[in-house]
This record gives C-alpha cells, sequence and structure tokens, in this order.
C-alpha cells in the first residue's frame, strides 16, 4: 500500500521555489520524524503511519522525514525508501482529506554522490525540499561544502541545516553563510546550533544578503525555542527571525506546539503583548527539553528520550534505536518522569490518548 500511495504522491505538482519559500515563511510547526521500531528493532509499519497521521492530526505545516530524529542509520538498514514512503503516503492522503498543502522535508546525508541520490529519491516520491546535513564534510574547505550545496541544489530547493556540533554538526561560519545564500535554490534554514552567537550569525547573514524576504528561517534550537520565536535580530533598518521551527522536540507534544506558535503570532501581531507569559513558557520547554533530549550527558539519549516519550504515549511499541548502544542515559527516565509531571500543560497526552485507535487503524 505505501509503495502506490507513494507513487501517487510523486504526481503532485511542486510548487514552485518562490511559492514554497512564501509558504515557508508564514511559519509552521515541522516535527523532525522519529522511527517507529519493534521490540526487535525492526521497522514497525503500523507505528510508523500512526506518528505521520498523529502530526497531521495535530496541525503540524509539514513533516522532516529521513533527518537525524529519523536516526541517520536508516540508511545501512535500507531503510531509507521504506520510511520515505510511509510518511509520503499518509501525507498525500491528508492533504486529499483536509485540501491543505503541506510541506514534505527530505533529509540528505553524506558525501555529494549520496546526498544528491537521496535528494532525487525524496523527488520521485514527492518531497519538495530536502534539509541537507553537512556533518559527513566535517574537513571539506568552504569552497567544497558550497558546491555540495549547489550539487544538491539542483534537483530540489534547499532547506539549509546548521546541526550543533554535539550531535556531529561543525561549525558554520559567517562566510559559508553568505555563500549559501548565494545559491538562488535555497528556500529556508534550520538553524540548530544550539548557540546564541551562532544563532545570531545567521540571522545577520539573511539579512545583509537581501533575501530575508524570501528565505525562511526555522529555529531547531531547542533550548531556545520561544526566544527565537519572539525575538528578531535588528540589523542595519531592517529586523530579521524566525518564522517556525523544525524540531526535534515538536516530534512530541505536536499540538500543543501548534498552539505555542499560534501564540507566537499573535503576540508578534500585537506588538509584543503577551512576551513575558511566553518567555517563561519558554523556560519550561527548555527544562522539558533537557529530560527528552539528555543534556546532563552530552544528549547522548535524545533520540531514545524522544522514542521514549513517544511510547509512554502508545504512540511507539518501543523506545529502541537501531543501533542497539543507543539508549536512555543513567536517570533519564526519571527525569522525563519529573517533567512531564510538571508542566502537564505542555502534554499531549488526552488528545494522543483519544485518537490513538484512528491513527492506529
Amino acid at each position: 500500500m505505501a509503495d502506490s500511495e507513494a507513487r501517487r504522491s510523486s504526481s503532485r505538482v511542486a510548487r514552485d521555489r518562490a511559492a514554497l519559500a512564501a509558504s515557508l515563511r508564514e511559519g509552521h510547526v515541522i516535527p523532525a520524524h522519529p522511527l517507529a521500531l519493534t521490540h526487535e528493532r525492526k521497522l514497525d509499519e503500523q507505528r510508523q503511519r500512526a506518528l505521520s497521521r498523529y502530526y497531521c492530526a495535530a496541525g503540524a505545516g509539514g513533516l522532516a522525514v529521513g533527518v537525524h530524529t529519523t536516526q541517520f542509520a536508516i540508511r545501512p538498514a535500507g531503510l531509507l525508501e521504506p520510511v520515505l514512503a510511509l510518511a509520503a503516503e499518509v501525507l498525500s492522503a491528508h492533504e486529499s482529506a483536509q485540501g491543505r498543502r503541506l510541506a514534505w522535508v527530505v533529509g540528505a546525508i553524506g558525501p555529494t554522490a549520496q546526498a544528491v541520490s537521496e535528494a532525487e529519491l525524496g523527488r520521485r516520491l514527492g518531497y519538495e525540499a530536502v534539509l541537507l546535513s553537512l556533518a559527513a564534510l566535517l574537513t571539506a574547505t568552504g569552497a567544497e561544502m558550497l558546491d555540495h550545496c549547489r550539487r544538491v541544489a539542483e534537483v530540489l530547493p534547499l532547506f539549509g541545516f546548521y546541526l550543533q556540533p554535539a550531535v556531529g554538526g561543525r561549525v558554520l561560519g559567517p562566510e559559508f553563510w553568505r555563500g549559501f545564500l548565494e545559491i538562488e535554490n535555497v528556500v529556508a534554514i534550520k538553524v540548530a546550533p544550539f548557540d546564541r552567537y551562532k544563532t545570531l550569525e545567521v540571522l545577520r547573514a539573511v539579512a545583509e544578503s537581501g533575501r530575508s524576504d524570501e528565505v525562511a528561517l526555522y529555529t531547531g534550537n531547542d533550548d531556545a525555542i520561544v526566544a527565537d520565536l519572539l525575538t528578531p535580530l535588528q540589523v542595519g533598518a531592517g529586523r530579521v527571525g524566525f518564522q517556525g521551527g523544525l524540531l526535534g522536540q515538536w516530534a512530541t507534544q505536536t499540538r500543543r506546539a501548534v498552539e505555542l506558535l499560534e501564540a507566537v503570532k499573535s503576540c508578534r501581531k500585537a506588538g509584543g503583548q503577551g512576551a513575558l507569559e511566553l518567555l517563561a513558557l519558554g523556560q519550561k520547554l527548555t527544562d522539558m527539553n533537557a529530560a527528552f533530549f539528555d543534556s546532563r550527558n552530552g544528549f547522548a539519549g535524545c533520540i531514545a528520550g524522544i522514542n521514549e516519550v513517544l511510547r509512554r504515549q502508545g504512540l511507539l511499541r518501543s523506545r529502541a534505536c537501531l543501533d542497539p548502544r543507543e539508549d536512555l542515559s543513567a536517570g533519564q527516565a526519571s527525569e522525563i518522569d519529573r517533567v512531564v509531571a510538571a508542566y502537564p500543560e505542555l502534554t499531549d497526552d488526552a488528545f494522543v490518548a483519544a485518537h490513538l485507535p484512528e491513527w492506529l487503524r
């Protein structure tokens, strides 16, 4: 079924770059899609579909699949195409039923030939933008990285990705971002260095590029979600800021994330009214993220932590990762207990419980 639905999705009329960029600049919640595995570490197709249905029902504006939260190890395991096809099936069905266009973002990694091939696979399945990780190019020069990006941009519009070094990314300075923004087919950038200084370097590069009205900025800083969304940077006579988020943390409690983004948009329109309350809420989100992402242990349990939260809600059967060495860190489960109990208003537990049977159909 996934194959036939995926073939149907590939017939979607692709939006041109300007239309896609305009949609992304409206600001959306885009969850970084996890991988559903059985206890035996096999792909759990039922739960993989259920996760995608949950995100669509929660009001997400798109999905990012094949990214860090999906586990990069799906490639050697031969799961990249099946996982992309399953999400395409659900996205296509939701768009048909709701008449609502979503952003389909495919993750691409590795050296140039691999990244181009993965972007081509995504395009065949109906994906319209590629979130491009540069983690495999740790020793490449700036010119080599930009050439890599240009090659992938020939296949699909680029969603740039500043991945934090703690989970495999590399430092990308202002010179890189200036060159990256000269690539015409760039539509958005996910900024996730978990570093205020490096985050501002990207915002400044966008402002100075003259493309701030066409390149969308999405926070990936799970430790500063609300601060990023609320506080633009003034550069000369203009201001540049984040429109939405593409986040691993938003792979859980997604309906609450949609409500949060709507509240932020309302706050912006009201000239900042309610900003203090939202910033206080942001502190709770950061505390919750510390538990889910295992910040105490250098984010070693970040994927297992997200999976564990989804397992407790019934969306996943297991928190297992493809690599059996990846699991919760010591004390992480009790930290998850603590933040869920402390901030019940930030959870989707009731929403998931009410709809889980239909998502598991």
